[in-house]
């Protein structure tokens, strides 16, 4: 089960099972949303701090989405995030070969947070790497790969993810 903090009204689940949660991780999740089956929520085992993910009201997680929770990750009011996308807050391996075929746990400052502002559509596919913030109302096409931060209003999509145009 998901073991959420609080007491979310009308949460909705789609498809055959549950989500998966691995790890420490502390869940608040908002009113109305709709979690498909087979999502993986996952916190940072070798955290200081307790990860912490913050899901805001009348939010979307797709079918085969991963979020792996370094830090935080803060997801608006109103997003939505198709399927087989990806929230990487943490990298899972340090950087240093030596350290990586160690089987060492990744660095500290490798996890970073990841902000979702209200009324952001993540297109199908989609990964958001660890320390971005995408801006309110901004959408991001298929199989894009955001590696920086989004101002708001724009529609952004490629490989790393760049502004195509505003959307006003």
């Amino acid at each position: 089960m998901l073991q959420i903090q609080n007491s979310p009204r009308r949460m909705y689940y789609s498809g055959i099972g549950l989500p998966f949660r691995m790890g420490p991780l502390n869940i608040t999740m908002g009113d109305d949303c709709r979690i498909a089956a087979r999502i993986a929520l996952i916190g940072r085992s070798a955290s200081q701090k307790c990860p912490e993910l913050i899901i805001g009201d009348n939010v979307g997680i797709g079918w085969r989405t991963g979020i792996y929770v370094g830090r935080k990750i803060i997801i608006g009011n109103n997003v939505r995030i198709a399927g087989e996308g990806s929230l990487s807050g943490y990298a899972g391996h340090p950087l240093d070969a030596t350290a990586r075929a160690r089987g060492e746990a990744d660095l500290h400052d490798q996890a970073k947070d990841i902000i979702l502002e209200d009324d952001v559509w993540l297109g199908r596919g989609v990964v958001v790497n660890a320390g971005v913030t995408i801006g309110k109302g901004t959408i991001v096409g298929a199989s894009s790969v955001v590696t920086k931060d989004l101002p708001p209003n724009v529609l952004a999509g490629g490989i790393p993810a760049r502004v195509i145009r505003s959307l006003f």
